[in-house]
């Protein structure tokens, strides 16, 4: 009897999880069983790897019982990355004593799919599995070629990008390593362009005339990762606003960079030799979009929406009112808790959510309706039509919102006024990351990073608001314009504005600010001062 252990990883969500590939290979009834908990393309693997076998690295023992577990038995396990350590567990099996020594595995971690040739295949999910590799204390991995950069991200991991069976087991063996042919890129990897996808790369926020105001409720979400609702008239520029927060948010933190990348890698859009994503991404899906696109899931393993493949970035939900029910209401979690949590049977996977949601709406179903701003545009909704449009935004939803700006349409002058030339996104960039700098040191034992992240009950013991500024809240909330929570994401508001301003403790002023923000009234205006102020 013969027995070799190689080991690998499983994915659940984004989290990485060490799998022990045990091969029994032994005298009986010719036959190969794959146990441990496998779906449908991992039972496969067995053809899978019995060619790449015969065809790369010798024989496969067909005259012998071969027994193949996944270890641990009881966590579910999907995919085609577990080829290559099934493979080289039963060759170190078979025939240990001859050439692959099942020691020679010590250490280890194989990833990657195998073709009938025995060339590999690049699979999704390299860059978390290694990071939970490297957590578990193995330092050398085996990855297809093309994905060797994607791991080596993960610091003191030594990695070897191969391109067939036949160089892992030379590699293990120490012996001279043989020709294989390129590995064939991964199947996302984008095969034609078109000349108007980089449009994003040069927008900025100086391209924008007027709408100050709309402009400082950006800062100041930007700056404090508060979910921002833009209601107006069709053309009054949400869209273009919700363009360019990208442009005036920071660049990611190594730490950051790495969730945002893992993240990508397990969806699959990872695009080969791309390094680590430095920048905070932009996703805008659209109305039409199901629950599954934006929110995870999928049949087979759970994937991350676009709502977790925006985590540090900015998550744009345009004519928000349009998108199907179960997604608006789906939105509660990510909005409340910065993750989203998919369950599929008996599968379940948390995937971080932590983006700027910025959702945009028009005031009635034909985009005409300019309420208190006047218009010379006629709406053609009757009152309950305008009613029927603004009841699928449901109150829950409407409540985990920080930030409501009416846009209002501009002027035939559609000049800045008095108001200067329009300040570009590096400079407003300067002053959010003051802000998310004076945040860091404030939370620098904390688990959070930002203002719209702190629990409500640690916030008023910890940092609580001047006792006017308190006062002043808490009769906004006696008086029926506030409810709890409503209450305590003002608290996070005024935080957000007074680290925006560089006062220490929010006062009575950065309470009035942060009611303004908050609110959905068109009659409530910001103060001149503050946005007068905002180069200043």
């Amino acid at each position: 009897m013969a027995f070799a252990t190689a080991r690998t990883l499983a994915l659940r969500g984004a989290d990485g999880h060490v799998i022990d590939v045990q091969v029994d290979v032994s005298p009986g009834v010719p036959a190969t069983t794959l146990v441990g908990r496998v779906d449908k393309s991992l039972s496969e693997a067995r053809d899978r790897v019995r060619m790449a076998i015969n065809n790369d690295c010798g024989r496969w023992p067909a005259t012998k019982r071969v027994t193949v577990l996944l270890s641990p038995a009881d966590l579910p396990k999907a995919g085609t990355h577990y080829d290559l350590a099934i493979a080289i567990a039963v060759l170190a099996a078979d025939k240990g004593h001859e050439e692959l020594a099942p020691d020679l595995l010590e250490g280890w971690a194989f990833i990657g799919e195998l073709s009938v040739s025995g060339g590999l295949r690049p699979v999704p999910g390299v860059l978390p599995m290694v990071i939970a590799a490297a957590a578990h204390g193995i330092d050398r991995v085996f990855v297809p070629e093309p994905q060797a950069a994607e791991a080596g991200l993960v610091p003191g991991m030594t990695v070897f990008g191969v391109r067939s069976l036949a160089q892992v087991s030379a590699v293990l063996r120490g012996a001279e390593v043989p020709e294989a042919p390129p590995v064939v890129g991964p199947s996302a990897s984008p095969l034609a362009t078109w000349r108007g996808e980089g449009r994003l790369d040069d927008v900025d926020l100086a391209d924008l005339d007027g709408l100050d105001d709309v402009r400082y409720a950006v800062e100041v979400a930007a700056a404090g990762g508060h979910p921002l609702m833009l209601i107006g008239p069709r053309g009054t520029g949400k869209t273009s606003i919700a363009e360019r927060i990208p442009t005036i948010l920071p660049d990611l933190t190594t730490e950051q960079s790495l969730e945002v990348t893992a993240l990508h890698s397990v969806a699959g859009i990872l695009t080969e030799g791309s390094g680590l994503l430095r920048r905070p991404p932009w996703f805008a899906p659209h109305h039409s979009a199901s629950a599954a696109s934006v929110l995870g899931g999928g049949s087979g393993r759970v994937r991350p929406g676009q709502v977790s493949l925006a985590h540090h970035g900015v998550l744009f939900l345009d004519e928000f009112p349009h998108f199907r029910a179960d997604v608006i209401e789906a939105m509660r979690q990510p909005l409340e808790s910065g993750e989203v949590t998919i369950a599929r049977g008996e599968e379940a996977a948390t995937y971080p959510a932590r983006s700027l949601v910025v959702l945009a709406a028009n005031p009635c179903p034909c985009g005409n309706f300019y309420g208190h701003a006047g218009g010379s545009h006629a709406c053609e909704c009757s009152e309950v039509q305008r009613a029927h449009y603004q009841r699928k935004l449901s109150g829950p939803i409407l409540d985990r919102v920080d930030i409501w700006m009416q846009v209002r349409p501009q002027g035939p002058g559609r000049g800045r006024g008095f108001s200067g030339p329009a300040e570009s996104s590096a400079d407003v960039r300067a002053r959010v990351e003051d802000a998310r700098r004076r945040q860091a040191r404030r939370y620098r034992d904390c688990s959070w990073l930002l203002n719209a992240a702190v629990p409500g009950p640690v916030l008023e013991e910890r940092w609580p608001l001047q006792p006017a500024a308190q006062r002043l809240v808490e009769k906004e909330m006696a008086e029926g314009r506030l409810t709890r929570r409503g209450l305590t994401r003002v608290h996070r508001l005024a935080w957000t504005v007074a680290d925006c301003a560089g006062v220490e403790r929010p006062g009575t002023a950065e309470a009035t600010v942060a009611l303004v923000l908050r609110s959905a009234d068109p009659a409530r205006s910001l103060p001149a001062d503050v946005v007068r102020g905002m180069a200043s």
